[in-house]
């Protein structure tokens, strides 16, 4: 038995075990919070490595799409699953499997020889982010009273965006001097210290009258369903919306999908209850969620294309831009579960997407040429501010929102909205992007008078998007001109991108004023 709960284990509660002695919860928040930023510079790191794979691979956008995808589709899809397997069988427990499958599939990552080996390996690293993501909150829940909770909330996101601010940043180093695979290592001895901490001091917690059955068919139509709709949305950007494949892969995921919310409101023991979504504060957050996640993750994908290819940033360049977004959510979601308890949620929650949209227009200002700090450097700011106003208010709201005992329930339904709207952006806005770039591309390309086979070439590739080079066989004027039209049909795309996902970020505000109540969390 760990030292934190030693007097408290032997009769626990019918939901979970009693709250942790205060001298414990520091190392419950330093194991929840390597734990979240091992996830976090993974998924920051792997975004500013995509240009580098591209290259390294010669892959396709539908290619590097699926890296992040594969990832993206587990981890939503399970992450409810996850938090019911740890409401079940111990939160610990399925916390610390979920950080050696990580680890495991993280060396796996780093040793595949090609992009369909990749996909793989990333695929099953989410479901090791599914196990250990839900987790860290529940334990968190479970260690901490409910009046300590929105601090302690807020410090978990601040820290852990702290010790993640120099992922990118490092990552990007590592890539310049290294290679893109030794991203993966850094989260084999940050495991290491993980499982140290957590053996030692983390107390067991779990619901004692969760279902003995879990939801298996839940789990399936999950995965089937969202991986139909990513599939589908992938391929609309090389095939277009009218295209047989696409359309019917779109039109089936929405089918199983349909299944998937007819089978959780029968069963008793649904991995994802529908009875919890009768909280309007449960339901408004997991909303504003999904639209303002969208947003991030659509603009987080672009980005490092931009930043890279065309701007010419290298990998440690690029990784150093995110800085400022990442210290501000560092720094300030601990101010922001402060403000909670004098002003609850709403206000937060309704200012924050609105500063994070700014930010989102602002990166569609840039042309090719300019500093970083009159460029994307005021965008990196609003969207850090707009982001630490929102991180732990919505936290807090959505696990006040249900009884202490489906702590890893909510935690994995708000976690799946949110990697579900990430699945959602790099499918759509990857489709879009191609759907711009490729007109814009041909409009630019018929003005430099090219061989016909030359041009046609080069409009078959371009799912490449920013990292279509010239062929060979052009004088250097000509290559020159070439990169010059990619470049030009690129920003174009990326601009319209842009002001659809500041779109975005306007109705996540606007369904936060609209659902959450003035007190909430």
């Amino acid at each position: 038995m760990t030292e934190a709960c030693a007097g408290a284990a032997a009769q626990p509660p019918p939901t979970k075990a009693a709250h942790c002695a205060e001298r414990a919860r520091p190392y419950v928040l330093a194991a929840t919070i390597l734990a979240s930023a091992m996830a976090f510079i993974d998924g920051s790191v792997v975004i500013v490595a995509l240009p580098i794979m591209q290259q390294e691979f010669g892959a396709g956008m539908a290619q590097l799409q699926w890296i992040l995808t594969g990832y993206t589709l587990m981890m939503g899809s399970l992450v409810l699953t996850g938090g019911a397997l740890g409401d079940r069988f111990g939160r610990r427990r399925m916390f610390d499997l979920g950080v050696v499958i990580f680890a495991v599939t993280s060396v796996a990552c780093a040793l595949a020889p090609n992009t369909e080996t990749l996909i793989a390996a990333r695929a099953a690293q989410g479901v090791g982010s599914a196990l250990l993501t839900p987790g860290s909150l529940a334990i968190i829940s479970a260690s901490f009273p409910r009046e300590l909770r929105g601090r302690a909330f807020g410090t978990w996101a601040g820290a852990a965006a702290i010790t993640t601010a120099a992922g990118p940043l490092i990552g990007g180093w590592m890539i310049d001097n290294f290679s893109w695979r030794a991203i993966f290592y850094i989260n084999v001895p940050l495991s290491l210290a993980v499982l140290a901490i957590s053996w030692r001091h983390i107390p067991e917690s779990r619901d004692l009258q969760a279902a003995a059955r879990l939801d298996g068919w839940g789990a399936a139509l999950a995965v089937l369903g969202l991986g139909l709709m990513t599939y589908g949305l992938i391929a609309v950007g090389e095939q277009g919306f009218a295209a047989l494949q696409s359309g019917g892969l779109l039109l089936a995921g929405l089918a199983v999908l349909a299944v998937f919310l007819a089978v959780e409101a029968k069963r008793s023991n649904a991995m994802m209850p529908l009875h919890l979504f009768r909280s309007a504060d449960f339901s408004g957050a997991n909303g504003l969620t999904l639209f303002l996640y969208f947003a991030l993750g659509g603009a987080l994908f672009l980005l490092p294309f931009n930043l890279i290819q065309v701007q010419g940033y290298s990998a440690t360049e690029a990784g150093a831009a995110f800085l400022p977004f990442a210290l501000l959510i560092g720094l300030l979601s601990r101010a922001s579960g402060t403000l909670v308890e004098r002003f609850g949620t709403r206000r937060l929650l309704t200012l924050g997407p609105l500063i994070a949209g700014a930010g989102y227009a602002l990166l569609a200002l840039p042309g090719q040429d300019g500093s970083y700090w009159t460029t994307f450097f005021p965008a990196m700011v609003l969207m850090g501010l707009g982001m630490a106003a929102c991180v732990s208010p919505l936290t807090t709201t959505v696990m006040n929102a249900v009884e202490d005992r489906h702590a890893g329930l909510a935690s994995g339904i708000n976690n799946a909205a949110a990697r579900v709207a990430s699945l959602l952006a790099v499918a759509i806005v990857g489709a879009v992007a191609v759907i711009l770039f490729e007109p814009a591309l041909q409009a630019d390309l018929s003005a430099l008078a090219l061989p016909p086979d030359i041009e046609a070439g080069l409009l078959g590739r371009a799912g490449e998007l920013a990292g279509l080079s010239p062929p060979a066989g052009l004088s250097s004027a000509e290559g020159a001109a070439v990169e010059a039209a990619v470049h030009g049909a690129f920003l174009q795309a990326f601009r319209v991108s842009m002001l659809a996902i500041a779109g975005m970020a306007l109705l996540a505000a606007l369904v936060a004023h609209l659902t959450i109540s003035p007190r909430a969390g």
